[in-house]
């Protein structure tokens, strides 16, 4: 129920896709997805961060709701940071931890493709859950957070947006040469 705590938790899943990869030889992809994680991984934890600051102190996700409304910006890039992690085309999320799945599968690790396949779309769904819970729906928390919640101040809401282009950009230099 912990905003931070689940993207804390995530990065375990995260880190599992990382020793995956190497355990089994596909250094570059695990080193690849290390890279592209930075990107949406940063972005949560100050996205968290930003709402957290809006809503004063409050981490419950089950006590937030209806604040895209509030803070459309950090609405924004935390979609951009779900989309990326969840590991959709063409966000960075996706080539990486497509990479580590290809290279399991060509492999011929059927059973470390198919935990990979099931663990990413427990990301997918875990991390949509905490964006919708927080800014969809009606407000479930304190009035009076809801009466004062507002956007983050230019200096944590600039980092936020270049975050969110590097986690859409980010994947990009591991797209391989066609030509």
């Amino acid at each position: 129920t912990d905003i931070k705590r689940v993207v804390a938790y995530s990065t375990l899943s995260q880190l599992g896709y990382m020793v995956m990869a190497i355990g089994f030889g596909a250094s570059a992809a695990g080193i690849f997805h290390l890279f592209t994680h930075a990107f949406f991984k940063a972005l949560l934890f100050l996205g968290s961060g930003a709402i957290i600051y809006a809503c004063h102190h409050e981490q419950n996700i089950f006590r937030m709701g209806g604040l895209r409304k509030h803070l459309p910006i950090t609405h924004l890039t935390m979609l951009i940071a779900c989309i990326a992690i969840a590991g959709i085309p063409p966000f960075a999320g996706f080539f990486s931890k497509d990479e580590i799945l290809f290279e399991t599968f060509a492999g011929g690790h059927m059973a470390l493709w198919i935990v990979g396949s099931i663990t990413a779309a427990m990301t997918a769904f875990y991390m949509f859950r905490l964006l919708f819970l927080t800014f969809y729906g009606k407000f479930r928390g304190d009035p009076h957070a809801w009466d004062h919640a507002h956007e983050s101040p230019k200096s944590m809401t600039i980092p936020l947006m270049i975050l969110a282009l590097l986690s859409f950009v980010g994947g990009w230099i591991g797209i391989p040469k066609v030509l």
